[in-house]
């Protein structure tokens, strides 16, 4: 579960008691620190508190000052875990300077809103926040629907147009940014933060090794859907944690492209995975077919078991989609092309053994694929970190 799940179930309960909150909001960090510009940390009246904006050791900190730091509005405070005459660092290993945005209901009330939004229909966004000045708190957002927030209609209202550019710029360019603007008369300092929608996981197979594979994507956040040709296993009895449960009619699986996606795949985004373990080569091969011909193809399809079965799943892919008889033959140039967009055997070389490493395996390769990473040791990384000077 992501700090966002935690922080909106108790943003829910505070809105609906129309009780006041500080929101605390990392939004810029200068050398190491185990939290990056975007982590927030919701502070409720009676103390109780919701995500992260450290390690651990300033949580309570900033809990404990950020209610008389906001008596007069939003403010962006300075919290440093290396002592200011030394360079031992104190409650926590990383050293370094956290920069937090805390406000109140008045101006995180939107953001909570947006971001909540977002997470559901999971789309990028883009938020432009001024950090100083009279406008301190005020935000555009791009990425949301126009009107797409009906209870909170501060949320799109007119904002400044070179705030609102700074969003589409960010949100084109996917990286979150800093620049200083004019507005009303001065220039003030802007931080664009750029989230990305949370990712998808698409499982076909509904067997036992599927549970322990739903379970840890869930606890990293991620929209998991769960599907099966066997009635009897895809059911939500089975899997109540998944987001989606159904049950295949595997011979009406589409094996052309359409503009048009059938409607178990209606959902699926680019950035998404899907991993084939029905343990059924007549599924398996219908279910790799169809996924091959999406119009806009996913960023991971990862195939359970050994490489030989996947090349015979190729050929029976290659006898659904009427390719040219030449392509029957595993040697033939298409099988090759197709194996090399395949993740088969699917994960990482972790000395997996049972279902729950395996699951684990698999995760780690999908999160390595889509975030690009080397999935090196960290030790063997250059440290690269950008620091960010408010």
């Amino acid at each position: 579960m992501t700090d966002l799940e935690r922080i909106l179930p108790l943003w829910r309960e505070l809105e609906a008691a129309s009780a006041d909150y500080v929101l605390a909001t990392v939004v810029a960090v200068q050398g190491s620190s185990y939290r990056k510009p975007g982590a927030c940390m919701l502070i409720a009246p009676d103390g109780r508190r919701a995500g992260t904006v450290s390690g651990g050791c300033l949580e309570a900190q900033v809990a404990g000052r950020a209610w008389w730091l906001t008596e007069n509005g939003p403010t962006v405070q300075r919290y440093s875990t290396v002592e200011e005459d030394g360079d031992m660092p104190y409650g926590s290993g990383c050293g370094g300077v956290i920069f937090l945005l805390l406000e109140r209901r008045p101006t995180a009330r939107p953001l909570l809103a947006a971001l909540e939004q977002a997470f559901h229909q999971r789309t990028p966004i883009a938020i432009a926040t001024v950090l100083e000045g009279l406008q301190i708190g005020r935000r555009a957002f791009a990425g949301l629907e126009p009107d797409s927030l009906p209870d909170f209609p501060q949320t799109t209202q007119a904002a400044d147009a070179s705030l609102v550019n700074l969003a589409q710029l960010v949100l084109a360019h996917k990286e979150s940014m800093e620049e200083r603007i004019s507005m009303d008369g001065s220039e003030v300092r802007v931080w664009t933060n750029f989230r990305s929608p949370r990712p998808g996981l698409w499982i076909f197979g509904a067997g036992d090794d599927t549970k322990p594979l739903l379970s840890l994507a869930k606890e990293l956040g991620w929209f998991v859907s769960v599907a099966d040709g066997r009635s009897q296993l895809a059911t939500h009895e089975r899997f109540p944690t998944a987001d989606a449960v159904t049950a295949l009619r595997i011979n009406e699986l589409p094996v052309e492209k359409s503009a048009r996606p059938a409607p178990t795949f209606a959902g699926m985004r680019t950035r998404d995975a899907a991993v084939i373990l029905t343990h059924s080569f007549e599924q398996d091969a219908r279910i790799l077919a169809s996924l091959l011909t999406l119009e806009n193809p996913l960023a991971y399809i990862g195939v359970l078991g050994p490489q030989r079965r996947t090349r015979e799943l190729l050929v029976e892919v290659a006898r659904l989609l009427n390719l040219p008889s030449p392509a029957a033959f595993a040697g033939e140039p298409w099988i090759e092309r197709s194996l090399s967009q395949l993740h088969a055997p699917m994960g990482l070389d972790l000395g997996a053994e049972s279902a729950e490493t395996i699951a684990f395996s698999i995760l780690a390769e999908i999160q390595q694929s889509l975030t690009a990473a080397t999935a090196l040791p960290l030790r063997e990384v250059r440290n690269t970190v950008q620091t960010i000077s408010p």
